[in-house]
């Protein structure tokens, strides 16, 4: 997929021009993501959109510093384990939630207490089903007690578990009567259009002597446009200013422009194709054969080289390196189309037609069709919204599944390992010993004996080829001169530390 010459031309045409427009006085700053919001609440989405709003909109109770890892204090200012299980916390005085009201242990405890009953349907019940009951032990002091030791209890209260007023709630799967999110974050809601886009403004209550203090930019203006062309012309007729998830024969040629800046780089994501091996699945897929053939038929070098570009490496196991239990010595496959036509007759299996899900990439689905057509299977694309794939994925209702998780931005292979192979909706394999072994990896202390359980689960799916590991995804950004801002790893954008050049702030 390129750019046609004729949308290049016009946007060097306007580029001297439309580019100033961005910058203006009103100090906004408007962005574009290609996939519909499901809901603007973090707990009712897996979509990284929903992600990046949740850090810029909501506060945790710490928050994991992205250059030392350590965790730093953001809405409770200490913390101390009484034992494996007893999480005690000092909770910061004189914060304000947006609506005006003031934060206090009753927040807490209401908020995860409610995201811990499954019965109020949170999209991803993992990371608070360790929680065992939160109780009030002081106007600002909470007890949180875990079911079992949870080594990554931290890494969860830092990332995904953001506090709510404790009268938000109403009822299940985030009912509430109040029309916008409320959180205590640097950014508050100014509008949502269901489906649509919404409008953040800079929270001038928010606390001081935070990791997230000193919002500049006044405004984000954040609108859904699925189509990468009409992205890019927005941005340089200067109707948008920041874009993310350019494909990389875009981003090279963006880059060549003047007026734009494309920076990218290697991120947690990591890119893998899941087989649906239960009784609902396709019945050859429930042949190890034909799933080692499917991955010796993929060339993962080439597509991570030539179509993701810089900053990708090829994985061999359903983990990111850097994340605490995750290993990559382990089986891997070469790119051998003759020995996938060999396993393939093998196990007697001809003329295979399997379904394919995926929801971004669709040049990499491309890929990968055209790759496994080379050995003789069929793989019929179904290219489909986030939660549409996520329900599909949870019936069992496809044969393989292209997935891009990022983890949660978690640095921890419990963000991983149990979602997609440990029992969890998203598990299309339901192999009994890897839900032991990541069961137990979830709640051992002894960080060695944590490892090694990890090992063994991650060599198991290899050895069973239950999917196919393929690269970390990295990320292209593009943006307009004059705009400051800086990408990390986890993929959040801290709308907080960006700034226009000369803006008036």
């Amino acid at each position: 997929m390129t750019l046609r010459p004729l949308f290049l031309a016009a946007a060097l045409a306007c580029s001297s021009t439309g580019l100033a427009h961005a910058q203006a006085a009103d100090n906004t700053l408007r962005f574009a993501y290609n996939q519909t919001l499901e809901s603007p609440n973090p707990y009712f989405t897996t979509l990284r959109l929903g992600v990046i709003i949740g850090r810029n909109v909501w506060d945790t109770l710490m928050a994991r510093n992205a250059e030392t890892g350590e965790f730093d204090p953001l809405l409770a200012t200490e913390w101390t384990w009484a034992d494996d299980t007893t999480l005690d916390l000092t909770l910061r005085d004189g914060v304000k939630f947006h609506d005006g009201s003031d934060f206090d242990a009753d927040d807490v405890v209401a908020t995860l207490s409610y995201v811990a009953d499954p019965a109020n349907g949170i999209v991803s019940q993992q990371i608070a089903s360790w929680i065992a009951s939160v109780e009030k032990t002081g106007p600002l002091s909470v007890r949180i007690k875990a079911k079992a030791p949870t080594p990554a209890a931290m890494e969860y209260l830092s990332t995904q578990l953001a506090i709510f007023p404790s009268d938000y709630f109403t009822g299940p799967q985030g009912a509430t009567a109040t029309p916008l999110p409320v959180g205590t974050g640097p950014y508050r809601f100014e509008s949502y259009t269901p489906g649509g886009g919404l409008v953040l403004k800079r929270f001038d209550g928010y606390l001081a002597d935070s990791s997230k203090e000193g919002a500049q930019v006044e405004t984000v203006s954040i609108r859904i446009v699925p189509d990468i062309q009409t992205q890019l012309a927005d941005l340089m007729s200067g109707g948008l200013d920041l874009i993310m998830g350019l494909p990389r024969d875009q981003a090279d040629q963006l880059g060549q422009m003047p007026g734009v800046q494309v920076v990218s780089g290697e991120t947690m994501r990591i890119v893998f194709l899941q087989m649906n091996t239960t009784e609902t699945g396709q019945e050859a897929l429930k042949d190890k054969r034909v799933r080692q053939a499917i991955n010796h038929a993929i060339d993962r070098k080439a597509i991570s080289e030539n179509l993701v570009g810089e900053g990708s490496r090829v994985i061999n196991a359903i983990c990111f390196e850097q994340q605490f239990g995750c290993v990559q010595d382990v089986t891997s496959y070469d790119y051998d189309p003759e020995k996938a036509k060999a396993l393939l007759a093998e196990a007697g299996v001809s003329g295979l037609n399997v379904s394919l899900a995926a929801y971004r990439e669709r040049h990499i689905s491309e890929a990968i069709i055209n790759y496994l057509s080379d050995v003789g299977i069929t793989a019929n694309l179904q290219f489909m919204q986030p939660a549409a794939m996520r329900d599909a994925m949870r019936a069992h209702q496809v044969d393989l599944m292209q997935n891009a998780w990022g983890a949660y931005s978690m640095f921890d292979a419990s963000a991983t390992a149990p979602v997609y192979f440990g029992g969890q909706p998203d598990d299309n394999n339901l192999d009994p010993q890897l839900k032991t072994l990541f069961d137990e990896a979830g709640t051992t202390m002894d960080a060695e004996k944590r490892k090694a359980l990890y090992a063994e689960g991650f060599k198991k799916i290899a050895d069973e080829a239950y999917a196919v590991p393929m690269f970390t995804l990295p990320i292209y950004y593009a943006g307009t001169e004059g705009l400051n801002f800086q990408t990390y790893p986890d993929e959040i954008l801290r709308f907080w530390e960006m700034s226009w050049t000369d803006a008036a702030n």
